[in-house]
């Protein structure tokens, strides 16, 4: 049986490859000269099945050249690049064992805050494209309730083998973390920054904003169909007349607070009974009454475009107090 007091460097060299598997060894293949490749190449020929334990002494000694600044390669930065643009943290772990690598003292803040605030389903696209032991990682480090939004975004086995992972995970080195770290910020949050659309919904929004129920509801479905980005973004941003009952008591009386009576009594002739109520229910007894009494006299006279006007303030104004933080925009996008 081969040990490893008899093997050449080239040979442990190519041991430890062959260990990491073949998507991660053919990453680090191209860092190798050409002379390099050769001996690899040879030495892996004359290769036969290593225990365990040998494999491990193997990896020690690596270890204990890398951190001599004596490794396989030209220079310990050489390596230090090969890690952090190959090795998933998993693969690190076992690679590197429990010893940690020297830390910069300087480096950008941490992203976790950063991450948080993204969509679940954002960082969720991401994460299922990864390892599942990357993903227990960075979802260990997340608040909770951003974790677990996140995670609702997946499959059920993606979630479980994940969920599996979290459990049994010990302190990450910093190493590993930091290899993370630069992935989420080139790949995750500089798509994020570069790809603001919130501008862009705001506008379709305010157009969509003018349209009558029914036909808002037509153009939103064909969006949809269509693919449209950020459509999420848009819908929460819309608001009908219709939707008055879908507020909130209190964001109703802070709504209606500030309308007069007579553009409240103008926007509700013609209004179902429903509507009417849940905007009645909203305002002081005595103004109740008189805007009743109004409506009781009947809409003869009274001109259509001058009711759709009425709404359409009392449209404006919602979205406006919602936009100043006085209250939050329904669900629209289930709404009748």
């Amino acid at each position: 049986m081969t040990t490893p007091v008899t093997l050449t460097r080239a040979q442990k060299a190519a041991a430890i490859l062959v260990a990491m598997g073949k998507p991660s060894a053919s990453r680090l293949l191209k860092f190798f000269k050409q002379e390099e490749l050769k001996a690899l190449i040879e030495g892996a020929r004359l290769l036969r099945t290593i225990p365990q334990n040998d494999l491990e002494r193997i990896v020690a000694e690596f270890e204990a050249e890398f951190t001599e600044g004596a490794g396989l390669l030209d220079s310990a930065d050489r390596m230090d690049t090969i890690l952090n643009e190959s090795l998933s943290p998993e693969e690190m772990s076992a690679i590197m064992g429990d010893k940690k690598f020297e830390v910069a003292p300087e480096g950008p803040p941490p992203i976790w805050p950063e991450l948080e605030k993204l969509e679940p389903s954002r960082l969720g696209t991401f994460l299922a494209g990864e390892h599942p032991q990357t993903a227990a990682m960075v979802l260990s480090k997340l608040a909770p309730q951003s974790a677990a939004g996140v995670l609702l975004t997946l499959t059920k086995a993606t979630r479980g083998e994940i969920i599996k992972r979290m459990v049994t995970m010990a302190n990450v080195p910093d190493a590993a973390s930091r290899i993370v770290e630069n992935r989420l910020r080139s790949s995750v949050l500089t798509e994020t920054s570069t790809k603001d659309t919130s501008a862009g919904q705001a506008r379709v929004a305010s157009v969509l904003n003018e349209l009558d129920k029914p036909l808002l509801e037509e153009v939103m479905q064909d969006l949809e169909a269509a693919g449209t980005p950020d459509l999420d973004g848009v819908r929460a941003r819309l608001f009908a007349f219709d939707d008055l009952p879908l507020l909130t008591q209190k964001a109703r009386v802070l709504l209606f607070d500030g309308l007069s009576t007579e553009l409240v009594t103008l926007a509700l002739r013609g209004a179902q009974a429903g509507l009417a109520e849940s905007v009645l229910s909203a305002i002081g007894a005595r103004s109740r009454r008189m805007i009743e009494a109004e409506l009781g006299q009947g809409s003869e006279g009274i001109a259509l475009a001058d009711i759709t006007a009425a709404r359409k303030t009392i449209v404006t104004t919602t979205i406006r107090l919602s936009r100043e933080g006085a209250f939050e925009l329904p669900a629209t996008q289930n709404a009748a």
